[in-house]
């Protein structure tokens, strides 16, 4: 493994790749996602507590273009590199699935890499994307441990090593459903010794394997080569219990559990490989990731370390073909309730995945279809029939189409086979939505008012102000009552439908208002609806507005001066 020889590059396939690599000192990193509407922002923590850690370790596309394009964060990350290194933790990059990804994407991948200066590049080992299309939330499918899941997985990871002129890091996967005979450090360690890669060992994901096969947590780890494991992780999680079984979530906005600090403690000086500790942090605000990372920073004392020389393995040279024994879309099937979980593996653990695929879904469609969520997709069977569709089957077969596109495409053919003019109008209303923000908005000069840059105004024939009230009061009562009987009564959503069953006679003036989770719906009488209506056109003289429209435009919120 490591040997003193220098960095000498042969070519092999399209790039050069190194017979050895060097891989420094990384110590202790914090992940992000580039976003500065994310917390906790890196760059800044690191001003306001210099040395809290060391590098960024950062998720964005497989190209830098990409990357660039949409990663609000990525100019800083680019302009502090050489004082902040950065290890570069993509996303879309298969490490199982039904098909290797493609060579231009490994090309892209393999110049983001050079480019920022990672000295690796660390993925779960999962099914993350179709062509592209990531899986909703970015929950990727977990390999069977077993033969063909080993085969399959081999395939994919020499693929990329291949193209790849810097080491890949195999990250083992989160687990809910136990599918194979393995256990997960036994995969893990088979994947290394066929591809020669090194390991990356996330702790959370170790504890969702035990978990859900009712182990203690260290089990494995004696026989587990943790003299090849040259980065760990810890984050936050949450754990659960479905009957006899236990389940870890890995939500890395949760807290770090007790026994992760513990077990990561242990593990430290127990891989004398090891280059880097990344603190998965999203959606930490800044003063509680701080008291993380100062816990931490106690197990990984800042200071440079001697550089690691790494061989490149000899397995790289050959791909052995892919094939389908892994039964990659079985998986799928059943994980979106396409199929019943009862028909693969492990019924138990696959209804508790289809739980959290079935929830990132309902949260990922209410950001822009709230009303016709609740009412033809608000319960588990409604979430299932959508997700077991041929529109979401649809969805994987094409890049440029969204969840919610493929959502709107099944709530339309339900609503033809199954007529509901409630919910019909509900859809009207959502589908009309986003045409109401693809026109600016004019700004005021001096001495006159306009409409704020993130308010539209529209009306529709009937009026639904009771339906957007109702949507929220129930959503409301329902999860607080969860709170107090442990049980979402869904059956509480039949009051919504009869709302949405007797709309009033329009017409119905609205405005709508750009929110992070999607737009927020406000009626206004008609009256100020008109007179919104006609700043969205062109800003007024305040003297040309009668006083009580203004007031209660200012009220609101809905308007501004030049």
């Amino acid at each position: 493994m490591a040997v003193d020889a220098g960095r000498v590059y042969v070519e092999r396939m399209t790039h050069a790749v190194s017979e050895t690599w060097t891989l420094p000192w990384r110590g202790l990193g914090l992940s992000s996602n580039l976003s500065v509407a994310d917390v906790p922002q890196p760059y800044r923590l690191l001003d306001e507590s210099p040395g809290l850690f060391d590098y960024v370790e950062y998720s964005a596309p497989l190209s830098l273009e990409e990357s660039k394009a949409h990663a609000s964060l990525f100019p800083e990350m680019w302009r502090r590199r050489q004082d902040v290194p950065v290890l570069f933790h993509p996303v879309h990059l298969n490490l199982w699935g039904p098909a290797l990804e493609p060579v231009q994407a490994l090309r892209d991948l393999d110049a983001h890499a050079r480019a920022v200066e990672s000295p690796w590049v660390g993925n779960d080992v999962g099914w993350w994307h179709v062509d592209g299309q990531p899986f909703p939330g970015y929950l990727y499918f977990t390999p069977p441990f077993n033969e063909a899941g080993l085969e399959a997985c081999v395939s994919h990871a020499l693929q990329v090593q291949q193209h790849l002129s810097v080491p890949l890091a195999l990250e083992n996967p989160a687990v809910l459903a136990r599918r194979g005979q393995w256990h997960v450090l036994d995969f893990m360690a088979k994947l290394h010794a066929r591809t020669g890669a090194p390991l990356l060992l996330d702790l959370g994901h170790l504890l969702s394997h035990q978990l859900s096969a009712g182990l203690p947590l260290e089990t494995g780890l004696d026989g587990f080569p943790l003299d090849q494991v040259v980065e760990l992780h810890i984050a936050g999680g949450v754990v659960t219990h479905r009957g006899p079984r236990s389940f870890y979530v890995d939500d890395h906005t949760q807290p770090v559990r007790e026994e992760l600090f513990d077990l990561l403690a242990s593990l430290i000086p127990r891989c004398p490989s090891l280059r880097a500790v990344t603190f998965e942090g999203d959606g930490h605000p800044p003063e509680v990731a701080r008291m993380s990372l100062r816990r931490l920073r106690q197990l990984v004392p800042a200071g440079a370390r001697p550089p690691l020389t790494w061989r490149v393995p000899a397995a790289v040279a050959a791909v052995p073909p892919l094939t389908e024994d892994s039964q990659p879309w079985a998986l799928f099937d059943a994980g979106y309730a396409a199929a019943p979980a009862a028909s693969v593996e492990d019924e138990a653990g696959t209804l508790a995945d289809q739980d959290f695929r079935l929830a990132v879904v309902a949260e990922v469609l209410d950001r822009d279809w709230p009303l016709t969520r609740l009412l033809l997709a608000g319960t588990r069977e409604g979430l299932a029939a959508f997700t077991g569709s041929k529109e979401y089957r649809k969805l994987f077969d094409s890049v440029a189409r969204t969840p919610g596109q493929s959502f709107a495409s099944w709530a339309m053919r339900r609503l033809r086979e199954s007529p509901d003019e409630g919910a019909s109008a509900a859809l009207t209303l959502e589908m009309l939505l986003p045409s109401l923000f693809t026109r600016r908005v004019p700004a005021p000069a001096p001495g006159q008012v306009g409409l704020m840059e993130d308010v539209r105004v529209g009306s529709l024939p009937v009026d639904l102000s009771e339906l957007v009230h109702s949507a929220r009061a129930v959503r409301r009562h329902l999860t607080a009552r969860a709170w107090a009987c442990g049980t979402l009564e869904l059956s509480g959503l039949d009051s919504l439908n009869q709302v949405a069953r007797r709309p009033g006679p329009g017409p119905w003036s609205f405005v709508a208002r750009r929110r992070a989770g999607g737009p927020d719906v406000m009626s206004v009488p008609l009256a100020l609806g008109e007179f919104l209506g006609m700043l969205a056109v062109r800003p007024m003289a305040e003297a040309e507005v009668a006083p009580g429209l203004l007031e209660a435009a200012r009220a609101r919120g809905l308007i501004r001066q030049g």
